[in-house]
C-alpha cells in the first residue's frame, strides 16, 4: 500500500526553537556574505581592466556558480526554519536535483580549469598566452557548463523513474539525489549507476587535475623562488587548497563513500560545507589574498 508522493518532507537540523533561531541568524549572515562577496567579485572583474585575464575570467564564472548554488538552497532552508514549513513539492524537488547536479559539476570543472591555468602560468609562463588564449578559455568555461548540464539532466532522468511513498522524508535540508535514491520504493539500479558513473567520470578526474596541478606548482616554486617568494606562494596555495579540499572532501563523503544509517547525521554538515560554506569562502579567499584584486579595488575607489 504505497501512494506516490506529491510532496517530500525535509528534516532540517533540529526542532529546538532556540537552536533554530541561532541557525537561522548564522545561515542568514552566511548567505548575505555569499551574495555580497560573489556579486562584488563579478562586478569588480567586469569593471577593472587590470582583471581582464584568463584567471579572473574563470574566477568570475566560479563566483556566478557559487551564487547560483547558494541561492538554490539557502533561501528555502531559511524559510523552512523561519516558518516551520519543511515540505517541498515533487516538482520542486526535481528542480533542485537538476540545478544542484548542474552547478556542482560545473564548479568541479571550473576549479580544475583554474588549477590548470595556475599550473601553466607558474610552470610554463612563456607558453601561457598561447595555451590560455581567449578562445580556449571560452571553450573551457562552455565545456564546464555543458558537462554540468549533462549531469543535471542525467540525474533528473534517473530520479524521474523512481517511486516514493507519500510519507517520504529526506533527512537533509534540500533534495539530495543520493538520499532520494535510498528512500525510493522501486528499483534504484539505474539511478545508482547514473550517480556513481557521473561521480567517477566527472568528479574524480577534476580532483586529479587539481592535485597534479598544485603538486607541479609547489615543486616549481621550491626550485626557482627565493625564500620570501616561497612563503608568499605557499601561503596563497594553502588558502586555495583549503577551500578546494573542503569542497571536494564533502562531495566525496556524500556521493562516493558508503555510509551506514548511524552516520547519516553527518550528511547535513557535509552538505553545509559544499552548499553554504565554500560559496561564501571562495570570493573571500581569492580576493583577500590576491594583490591584483586589492589594487583593482583601490583604483576603482579613486575614480
Amino acid at each position: 500500500n504505497c501512494t506516490q508522493a506529491i510532496e517530500f518532507g525535509l528534516a532540517g537540523f533540529t526542532k529546538d526553537p532556540a537552536t533554530q533561531i541561532t541557525l537561522f541568524l548564522l545561515f542568514l549572515l552566511t548567505y548575505l556574505v555569499t551574495i555580497l562577496g560573489n556579486l562584488g567579485m563579478i562586478a569588480l572583474i567586469r569593471a577593472s581592466p587590470l582583471l581582464h585575464s584568463p584567471m579572473y575570467y574563470f574566477l568570475s564564472n566560479l563566483a556566478f556558480v557559487n551564487l547560483c548554488t547558494s541561492t538554490i538552497i539557502t533561501p528555502r532552508m531559511l524559510l523552512g526554519i523561519l516558518l516551520g514549513k519543511n515540505g517541498m513539492s515533487y516538482a520542486g524537488c526535481m528542480a533542485q536535483v537538476f540545478t544542484i547536479g548542474l552547478f556542482l559539476i560545473t564548479e568541479c570543472f571550473l576549479l580544475a580549469t583554474m588549477a590548470y591555468d595556475r599550473y601553466v602560468a607558474v610552470c610554463h609562463p612563456l607558453l601561457y598566452p598561447l595555451v590560455m588564449s581567449p578562445e580556449r578559455c571560452s571553450r573551457l568555461v562552455a565545456g564546464s557548463y555543458l558537462l554540468g548540464l549533462a549531469n543535471g539532466v542525467g540525474q533528473t532522468l534517473g530520479m524521474s523513474s523512481l517511486s516514493f511513498c507519500s510519507s517520504s522524508t529526506i533527512n537533509l535540508f534540500f533534495c539530495d539525489i543520493s538520499l532520494l535514491i535510498s528512500l525510493s520504493t522501486s528499483d534504484t539500479t539505474l539511478s545508482l549507476i547514473i550517480l556513481r558513473t557521473a561521480s567517477c567520470l566527472l568528479g574524480v578526474p577534476t580532483i586529479l587535475v587539481v592535485l597534479v596541478s598544485y603538486v607541479a606548482i609547489i615543486l616549481t616554486i621550491l626550485s626557482i623562488s627565493p625564500a620570501q617568494g616561497k612563503h608568499k606562494a605557499f601561503s596563497t596555495c594553502a588558502s586555495h587548497l583549503t577551500t578546494v579540499s573542503a569542497f571536494y572532501g564533502a562531495l566525496i563523503f556524500m556521493y562516493l563513500v558508503p555510509r551506514s544509517d548511524s552516520s547519516r547525521g553527518v550528511d547535513k554538515w557535509a552538505a553545509v560545507l559544499y552548499t553554504v560554506v565554500t560559496p561564501m569562502l571562495n570570493p573571500l579567499i581569492y580576493s583577500l589574498r590576491n594583490q591584483d584584486v586589492k589594487e583593482a579595488w583601490k583604483r576603482l575607489r579613486k575614480i
